[in-house]
């Protein structure tokens, strides 16, 4: 099975740079998105069923151009669930998941600490989304959780790990949840395989820092310790330019 993450900054000008295509190369078997930042109202789904991927599901922030998360599948998930069932969480669209037999795939976008107020919530959802997903692991052991933690975990991840020590996204408080998280029962696929430095799948629009990558590595393919013999490939695809972030590729052999 071929997984691919991808934080799109929005879906639709994600299309108009190309993603459509992109996708049609890459064929995922599931590609999970976040920042989609539309309605699926406000979509063309057709499109989508024409790219090969006739099975989409959308679950969007209340608030209209916002967060937003959505996941693409070829074939038919055995079940959707859509948000937490926690309000303080799902009210902005950050959570899907589809199960399929032996697999269960969420798509997940935690909010970034952009200020005092949004820091506090980010550190909020992130006890609940832990709590949640330690009692998730109970019923659906194989679980991949994909998608934009904004969170750095370690030095490695980040292209100035001295300069950004206070900037939220590489906190000390946010490494150690991510640490805690990765300690009850999660494996980071990418790093598993790959420990090489410079790996980043965000850049910031400002000071040409893609050109010079001077990034942050904030997207992860997390999966529980179960599926770990079955991790074959874990990528960044850094050709990728439809947004400030680029996907990342997981691809796990079930049958292991």
């Amino acid at each position: 099975m071929k997984i691919i993450s991808y934080n799109v900054n929005g879906i639709r000008a994600a299309i108009k740079k190309g993603f459509l295509e992109w996708l049609v190369a890459a064929d995922p078997d599931v590609i999970c998105l976040q920042e989609i930042k539309a309605q699926k109202e406000q979509l063309d789904l057709a499109i989508f069923n024409k790219a090969g991927y006739p099975h989409h599901y959308w679950f969007s922030a209340q608030k209209k151009g916002y967060s937003g998360v959505a996941i693409l599948c070829k074939t038919k998930p055995e079940n959707v669930v859509y948000g937490t069932g926690i309000e303080s969480m799902d009210f902005e669209g950050r959570n899907l998941r589809v199960d399929f037999p032996g697999v269960s795939i969420m798509s997940l976008y935690l909010p970034s600490g952009t200020n005092i107020h949004r820091l506090e919530h980010k550190f909020e959802y992130m006890d609940l989304f832990k709590d949640y997903i330690d009692a998730l692991k109970a019923e659906k052991p194989n679980l991949v959780i994909c998608g934009d933690y904004n969170i750095c975990h370690k030095a490695i991840d980040i292209h100035d790990p001295v300069r950004n020590k206070n900037v939220s996204g590489f906190l000390p408080e946010e490494r150690a949840w991510m640490s805690g998280f990765l300690n009850s029962g999660f494996i980071d696929a990418f790093r598993e395989l790959c420990t090489d430095p410079h790996q980043y799948s965000w850049w910031s629009y400002r000071a040409n820092s893609r050109a010079n990558n001077k990034g942050w590595r904030l997207d992860y393919t997390l999966v529980t310790s179960p599926l770990k013999p079955c991790i074959e490939r874990a990528l960044i695809l850094k050709e990728a330019v439809h947004s400030d972030h680029c996907p990342v590729l997981l691809e796990l052999n079930t049958k292991t």
